[in-house]
């Protein structure tokens, strides 16, 4: 992966049978050594572009799509601070299918409920009374004074110009299939860095990843590690 070129290195103790002697290092690449975003850039609206992950895009494809290499993967990622592509990237519909047989046990617990979520309420001039997705018991009653005038499985209209106490469950179940797949769909939504400012990002994120000066500098690109066969530690 490119994105590994882009790490710096380290002297690391060999583990390998074939080493010459106790002290005996090898270069790897430095894995624990990470940059993210600068806050101003992060926060630049203007260096940034918002992209819709459709069914089975990969990171991959969306730096062929915007960068013309998909080997610039790792910008979409780290743009998006996304370090376990598994867990912060969509899946596609089969994985996604997995993944809830996998947690939930089978297909029969899939729809299953999971929560129960308040239904929108307007009152006769369409203004907001309560908004909807609230997560609420499933015996949760909402007050008013007035009546009904049309109720759907999203919607409640009410009147309420009457005197008349009333009492409604504007409460609908979500399934467990309902809920991971909203969760995916959010992650759909990210940030793509602009093409236009792609080199100085670059640029910039190899300036980073360089070692400042240390008692383990060697370039910077390169640093020793603490060895605890040689002291006996």
């Amino acid at each position: 992966m490119a994105y590994f070129e882009e790490l710096p290195n380290i002297l690391y103790p060999s583990l390998l049978p074939s080493r010459n002697k106790v002290e005996s290092r090898i270069v790897v690449k430095n894995i624990f050594k990470r940059a993210k975003l600068r806050t101003d850039i992060d926060q630049a609206i203007t260096g940034f572009n918002y992209y819709d992950i459709k069914e089975g895009i990969r990171p991959d494809m969306v730096a062929q799509e915007l960068y013309d290499n998909p080997e610039l993967d790792w910008v979409v990622l780290i743009s998006n601070n996304i370090t376990n592509i598994r867990n912060q990237w969509p899946l596609t519909h089969n994985d996604l299918q997995e993944h809830m047989i996998d947690k939930y046990g089978s297909e029969a617990n899939v729809t299953g409920i999971h929560h129960y979520e308040t239904i929108e309420i307007v009152d006769e001039y369409s203004r907001l009374v309560m908004q909807r997705g609230l997560e609420v018991d499933s015996n949760f009653n909402f007050e008013f004074r007035g009546s009904v005038v049309s109720s759907t499985g999203s919607l409640i209209k009410l009147d309420l110009g009457g005197t008349s106490v009333s009492k409604i469950n504007p409460v609908r179940a979500i399934t467990n299939y309902q809920y991971e797949a909203k969760l995916n769909d959010e992650k759909r939504r990210i940030r793509v860095l602009k093409p236009t400012i792609l080199s100085a990002f670059i640029s910039e994120h190899r300036e980073i990843m360089n070692y400042d000066d240390s008692s383990d500098y060697i370039s910077k690109r390169l640093k020793g590690t603490y060895n605890p066969r040689v002291t006996g530690v």
